[in-house]
């Protein structure tokens, strides 16, 4: 059996259609459909139901997810833990970043570091909230950079798990536009017609902190799709089946294009911090070195406080 069977049916099994799930993994469908049937023929039965509307799991399925997935990430999990045996000697640092934050902020963040100290080598590990948080917990990594809400607290206790500031960020809810410009669907929505939501799953850190603002629970929404990836739900916004509040850093260039818009007032926005979490089991001297400069360095290294970030 082939891994990437496993991981082309955990994408299937989220996103329920063949076309998109070949598309996120990054293969023909034919190829992508010829993988499914493979790992059906390897587990011996039918995995999936096939219909016009897209596929759903069979109870068999149902069964196998839940272990496909444990399977898959322990696999995950051993690899980072003998590349980071192997890397010891020559990977100066370690950062764990959400998946929405390692695609759009921490390139632009690191490399602005870069820039005023030498950094080393370094090794990003991007995954969910949730498996991010396994990660720092269990000291494979130096750092943690998540987006973060005072009403949905994270699993680190502030004494043993400092943090320092070192963005900031807004979860806007946002849809396709009609042929007019204006949204398709517009907020708070109504008993007889709830907008679609696209929502993250309990894996997803946005998921907890949307989860967490009363705002939204003031609206009438029917969930459509759940994922713990913001692009895929930035994906299907863009296609207009539903609305997903996305992080202003991930959606900035529909926004920008007008293939996103707008789906409510601004009183739905989810205002939002980026915070580096440091370990206190994983250390050495670049660690160090970075830390210090974040939080005592220079003005253009330190980040910003609140009061500073107002006077902007």
């Amino acid at each position: 059996m082939d891994l990437d069977w496993l991981r082309d049916f955990l994408a299937l099994a989220e996103l329920r259609t063949f076309s998109r799930a070949a598309e996120a993994r990054n293969v023909s469908q034919p190829a992508f459909s010829r993988r499914i049937r493979a790992l059906e023929d390897w587990v011996g039965t039918p995995l999936f139901v096939r219909g016009a509307q897209g596929t759903t799991l069979t109870p068999a399925g149902a069964h196998f997810r839940p272990a496909a997935d444990d399977l898959t990430h322990g696999l995950e999990r051993a690899r980072r833990e003998a590349r980071a045996i192997g890397d010891r000697n020559t990977v100066a640092l370690s950062v764990a970043a959400t998946h929405a934050l390692s695609f759009t902020f921490f390139p632009a963040w690191i490399r602005g570091l870069m820039q005023l100290q030498a950094l080393g080598t370094l090794n990003l590990v991007s995954d969910s909230m949730e498996a991010c948080e396994a990660i720092m917990l269990s000291g494979e990594v130096h750092f943690l950079i998540c987006h973060v809400h005072p009403n949905a607290p994270t699993r680190f206790e502030t004494d043993r798990f400092p943090s320092v500031p070192i963005g900031d960020d807004v979860l806007v809810p946002l849809c396709a536009p009609g042929a007019d410009g204006r949204p398709i669907w517009s907020l708070p929505g109504s008993e007889d017609a709830p907008v679609p939501y696209l929502a993250y799953s309990q894996a997803s850190g946005l998921g907890r902190i949307l989860a967490a603002c009363q705002d939204l629970k003031r609206t009438s929404m029917a969930t459509a799709l759940t994922s713990h990836l913001a692009a895929t739900l930035m994906t299907m916004a863009r296609d207009g089946h539903g609305v997903a509040w996305l992080p202003r850093t991930v959606a900035a260039d529909d926004q920008a294009r007008g293939s996103l818009v707008r789906a409510g007032p601004e009183q739905f926005d989810v205002p939002i911090e980026i915070r580096l979490f440091r370990s206190p089991e994983c250390r050495n001297d670049a660690a160090d070195e970075l830390w210090d400069g974040l939080v005592s360095g220079p003005a253009q290294t330190r980040p910003k406080s609140a009061s500073e970030r107002a006077a902007c």
